[in-house]
């Protein structure tokens, strides 16, 4: 099938989504998501963050759909037209989606063990407003414990169900949900640190807030003070394949390797991501490279930089050559007895 994206066509199979088409084609028309994960089955359709405009249906039937839809849960038609980046109403609504979901989230950033890498920070960036129409009290929750190495805050989660849907496909006995409705809805447990099994870390990986954390990397450093490496070790439970964060030579986290949408690549267990944090337990490959420009590209040392070239007028930063000329000739040519006073001074 052709669809046709911000005016780039690319051919796709049968039951490719819309947000899959763009993620191939790549560049600014890929619509943001933060609920959505490709490795999740049954993710996307909530946080309404990758709006699309269909302009045209398909050859069948070109009528245009006459509301935005959500790319990750709407399947391409051949013929199919959409504007991404391009249109104005699609830019218009993620500004208020993105707007919405920052209502009642705190201004944590600055103490938030998810700035650097955080989607939300990301989305706000681009589509965010320097100022809110919020006026009403925010909903707030004390953190949590749900886990001996996860913490929960929930003031900071945008309810993307993503640690959820972690728990029903990933582990036997999923243990935490979603509890209460409404603008009462919230993840926790119906007991108090309940959350034990061998793949839990992975809903600290696949949580595009900052609303579930590392206990053994909480306030400990921030994300673009460490150097990532791919590594690997031999284990019998996961692939054993992840991304080590080290500042000098010690291994502060470990994390699951991620693609350029921050998507794991593959999950890990808990042994891995929390129990082996000696340079010796792994075989490093190398430095991690990086899909796009970041606060943690910062350190990245792969990356060749360019020679910084100041395209001014000759010498102007050096001065003019009459003026160069002055300030180093060796000695001021006075008159004789301008000399005498010079050197005794004005007393």
């Amino acid at each position: 099938m052709k669809v046709t994206i911000d005016g780039q066509p690319i051919e796709v199979e049968p039951g490719t989504t819309i947000l899959q088409a763009a993620r191939m084609l790549g560049g600014e028309s890929v619509p943001p998501a933060m609920c959505y994960y490709s490795k999740l089955k049954g993710s996307g359709g909530k946080c309404r963050c990758c709006l699309v405009e269909v302009s045209k249906g398909s050859d069948a039937d070109p009528r245009p759909m006459p509301k935005l839809m959500a790319s990750c849960v709407t399947g391409c038609m051949d013929g199919m037209e959409v504007n991404s980046a391009s249109s104005q109403r699609v830019q218009d609504a993620r500004k208020s989606v993105t707007e919405f979901l920052l209502i009642n989230h705190p201004l944590d950033c600055p103490i938030c063990d998810q700035a650097g890498e955080c989607d939300l920070q990301n989305l706000s960036f681009k589509h965010g407003k320097s100022q809110t129409r919020f006026i009403e009290e925010k909903r707030t929750f004390e953190p949590e414990d749900i886990g001996p190495n996860i913490q929960l805050h929930m003031n900071r989660c945008i309810l993307c169900y993503r640690c959820v849907m972690v728990a029903d496909q990933l582990t036997d006995n999923r243990v935490h949900g979603v509890l209460d409705r409404g603008d009462h809805s919230n993840i926790s447990t119906c007991i108090s640190k309940a959350i034990d099994n061998e793949f839990s870390g992975n809903m600290i990986d696949v949580c595009p807030v900052g609303a579930l954390t590392d206990k053994t990397f909480r306030f400990k450093s921030r994300v673009w003070f460490n150097k990532p490496f791919n590594a690997h070790r031999d284990c019998d439970k996961c692939c054993g394949k992840v991304t080590v964060w080290m500042f000098g030579n010690e291994i502060q986290r470990v994390t699951g390797r991620k693609d350029e949408y921050h998507e794991v690549e593959e999950f890990i267990c808990n042994e891995c991501r929390f129990e082996h944090k000696n340079v010796a337990d792994w075989v490093i490959e190398g430095p991690r490279k990086f899909e796009k420009d970041s606060v943690i590209n910062q350190n990245n040392y792969i990356r060749p930089l360019d020679k910084v070239v100041i395209a001014t007028e000759k010498n102007i930063l050096k001065g003019r050559d009459q003026d160069r000329k002055k300030i180093s000739m060796t000695s001021v040519p006075l008159k004789p007895e301008e000399q005498e006073t010079f050197l005794k001074g004005n007393l």
